[in-house]
């Protein structure tokens, strides 16, 4: 990894959303709201994600795509970009990780890496 991805910050809290799932069919559905703050000089561009999610029984499953929520945010120096998104899981609980793929104003492209977090339904963990 570079220096430059050390000049994103990325914030994450979650949510069981217990309506929406059907733990008696391994459905169990989160939502992640993310927070991504550029605390460069320059402006950057979100072009990329890659996700890296495993559920409670070690099966991995791996995401990529364009942006995020059908966006390529411009995040300027100092400023912040929050999405929410969601993702399905066979158990009541699992990681992700991963990383989103930045640009500068030069393109200049550098992987700005997502800390590992925890999705888990309220109280399974004690």
């Amino acid at each position: 990894m570079n220096k430059q991805g050390s000049s994103i910050k990325i914030d994450v809290t979650t949510e069981y959303i217990e309506e929406q799932s059907s733990p008696q069919e391994n459905k169990f559905l989160f939502s992640y709201t993310i927070r991504i703050t550029n605390l460069s000089q320059k402006n950057v561009t979100l072009k990329s994600r890659y996700w890296h999610i495993t559920d409670g029984n070690g099966q991995v499953h791996e995401v990529n795509g364009e942006g995020v929520v059908g966006k390529t945010p411009l995040i300027k120096p100092q400023k912040s970009y929050q999405y929410t998104s969601g993702t399905m899981l066979t158990t009541p609980m699992g990681l992700m990780t991963g990383h989103y793929t930045m640009q500068t104003n030069n393109n200049v492209e550098f992987n700005a890496p997502i800390p590992v977090f925890r999705l888990a339904i309220p109280g399974i963990i004690h």
